[in-house]
């Protein structure tokens, strides 16, 4: 792209940012905080945003030798119904990502890893909060013993990788934050192969751990 082309790029982003003008915390929750902002659009008017402060979170695709990742069984209160998930969760204040994600792989399913890199970020939902979610992908794994929170009840559920991208066309997996990680991870994983995964097999028997 020319320099030019930049520059008019540019000058396009310039008339869509909004300017915040006034902020309101109106709710200090253990997660989650809310704002109602006053801010000023592009042509000048004012107009409201209400939206949510989140701490960000990390998720993990864990792949095993034989082609299968863990995912989990999870019930999740808002929608009432039990979800297939990755490994996920918030990151603690100064925590970097990679730790957040070595440590909830390890808590919510039992599984360490001697390898772990980063496949990317993405914003799930950039309507009403600004949380961003840290992927990586994971190998070299070891089964050990879960560690999960009093409050939180999981199961593991192995698939293989190839199943589990095949499950998000079905629509048996149909969390947001799942099928963004396990598109980023097969993307990861088809440019850097640290140990070859066949992807075009129609169907493997389902493990369960």
């Amino acid at each position: 792209m020319k320099k030019r082309d930049f520059k008019v790029m540019n000058n396009e982003n310039k008339r869509l940012i909004e300017k915040p003008v006034s902020s309101d915390h109106v709710f200090d929750g253990r997660l989650l905080q809310v704002y109602v902002d006053e801010v000023q659009l592009p042509d000048g008017s004012n107009s409201t945003r209400d939206w949510i402060k989140h701490p960000g979170a990390s998720a993990v695709v864990p792949v095993f030798e034989d082609g299968t990742i863990m995912l989990l069984k999870q019930f999740r209160y808002p929608p009432r119904k039990i979800f297939i998930e990755v490994p996920a969760g918030k990151l603690d204040s100064g925590e970097p990502p990679i730790i957040t994600a070595k440590r909830e792989l390890l808590e919510e399913t039992g599984v360490e890893c001697e390898f772990m890199e980063n496949a990317g970020s993405f914003f799930p939902a950039i309507g009403y909060a600004d949380e961003e979610i840290h992927v990586f992908v994971a190998w070299g794994l070891k089964m050990k013993e879960k560690n999960s929170d009093d409050d939180e009840f999981v199961i593991n559920h192995r698939v293989h990788f190839s199943e589990a991208l095949q499950m998000i066309e079905t629509g048996e997996i149909d969390d947001g934050k799942t099928i963004c990680s396990l598109i980023k991870a097969y993307q990861w994983w088809l440019r850097h192969k640290p140990f070859e995964v066949e992807f075009d097999i129609k169907k493997k028997d389902q493990i369960e751990d």
